[in-house]
């Protein structure tokens, strides 16, 4: 029994093209994000999608409603999956931030704990969008062997990822930025043996060598999640 996880990026921004940090700015998509908004849903369209999710913010909101016209579903909004806040840094470029905390910028992609002036660090950005997972790992029994869109933002998907796979705060620059209507998918399958003290019982009852473990009350709050893909998108 598996279930698969998309984390989509919404669309481009007129502060994606210019290069400003947008943060919890509430900013609209551009002619092209539109457009790679519908893009990226026909494509998406096609994964058995039950369930979408999006940041409250309007650039997400507005992509998560292109796959949800498509496959005539409702898209539900969570504040926890806004992006970082970024503080001081919010409505600035990347020159103007150089140009005042030289070197700061660096050290935010690096060290998952930094948080900018007033702002969050991606460790407080995982942790919030990871309490949502969790709750809708609990609360939707059709997803089994099913897809779940969520709809965010390029610091907040990296920042969950790196937290479902139980990365160290070393390991969360690892991955790339995210392009805009790119997606990582993710799969969660129930964990072998976890606070097991009888693991050849388990073997015995999950039936392994047959069909697997099913999630059920007992272990679908600790699931193990593996990665499929990172930067996917329409071209590929």
């Amino acid at each position: 029994m598996t279930r698969r996880l998309i984390l989509l990026r919404h669309g481009q921004t007129e502060y994606n093209a210019t290069s400003r940090m947008q943060g919890q700015l509430d900013t609209d998509l551009s002619e092209l994000g539109f457009l790679q908004a519908q893009r990226a849903a026909a494509v998406l369209a096609q994964q058995s999608i039950s369930h979408i999710f999006s940041s409250d913010l309007t650039r997400a909101y507005e992509t998560a409603k292109a796959a949800g016209a498509l496959i005539d579903a409702e898209v539900g909004v969570d504040k926890r999956l806004r992006e970082t806040h970024l503080g001081e840094w919010q409505a600035c470029t990347h020159r103007e931030i150089d140009a005042a905390y030289p070197g700061a910028r660096a050290q935010w992609r690096h060290n998952p704990q930094w948080a900018p002036p007033g702002g969050e660090s991606r460790v407080e950005v995982a942790r919030r969008a990871r309490q949502f997972v969790d709750e809708i790992m609990v609360s939707l029994d059709d997803w089994n062997d099913g897809t779940v869109l969520i709809v965010a933002h390029g610091g907040t998907i990296n920042a969950l990822t790196s937290n479902l796979l139980d990365l160290d705060y070393s390991q969360y620059p690892m991955f790339s930025g995210l392009g805009n209507t790119c997606w990582a998918q993710l799969t969660a399958r129930p964990r072998y043996y976890a606070g097991s003290e009888n693991p050849e019982e388990d073997l015995k009852n999950t039936q392994i060598h047959t069909a697997g473990p099913n999630f059920d009350r007992n272990n679908v709050g600790n699931a193990q999640w593996y990665l499929d893909g990172w930067n996917m998108g329409v071209n590929e």
